[in-house]
């Protein structure tokens, strides 16, 4: 398999991934983007829009346009932050916790199978390796805040990360952390 093949590869699976979610999620009307603000603000509580926007993996930058479907359709409540009364917090309404569990039902069967086409020990490696790959990136710095555990690099996976950091830039042209494109070298 070459890089450019890996590259899309990964590509067809998030879609198709996606597609799975979008079609089990079909009978509660909302999108993969809605059920992550959904399942995250059940797993975090009442958070920050700020808050709520550095933990999800869907969507970069501010969430507003999601939380405000949410909220119309009254998944999704604002609250006044008793700590700080500039701020607003947002939790899932009664109907919001009503609809997670039906929503984790959708995610475990796009879970099982991929248990199911790469067995566990392959499944940690690929998170472990994809992790290493997106160290340093918002995306990456998304998931170790998601899911509470930092990237654990093995002696011989820290050159290729190096390595990887080295030919690789974001768009602003900085070192941040590798990206799908290259830079000019």
């Amino acid at each position: 398999m070459t890089a450019p093949e890996l590259r899309y590869a990964i590509l067809a699976a998030q879609r198709e991934g996606n597609r799975q979610l979008a079609l089990a999620l079909t009978p509660m009307e909302v999108t993969p983007s809605q059920a992550e603000v959904i399942i995250v603000l059940g797993e975090h509580g009442p958070t920050t829009l700020k808050g709520l926007g550095g933990l999800l993996v869907c969507e970069t930058g501010s969430p507003s346009r999601l939380v405000d479907a949410l909220v119309k359709r009254g998944l999704v409540d604002r609250i006044d932050n008793p700590m700080d009364r500039r701020q607003v917090l947002l939790q899932l309404t009664k109907e919001g916790r009503k609809l997670r569990p039906k929503i984790q039902a959708a995610e475990a069967m796009i879970d099982e199978n991929l248990r199911a086409a790469f067995g566990d020990d392959l499944l940690r490696d690929l998170v472990e390796r994809t992790r290493a790959f997106l160290a340093g990136s918002n995306a990456g710095a998304a998931l170790a805040r998601r899911f509470g555990r930092r990237v654990e690099r093995s002696a011989a996976l820290g050159p290729i990360v190096r390595l990887l950091m080295s030919r690789f830039r974001t768009r602003r042209g900085s070192a941040a952390g590798p990206v799908l494109w290259r830079s000019r070298l």
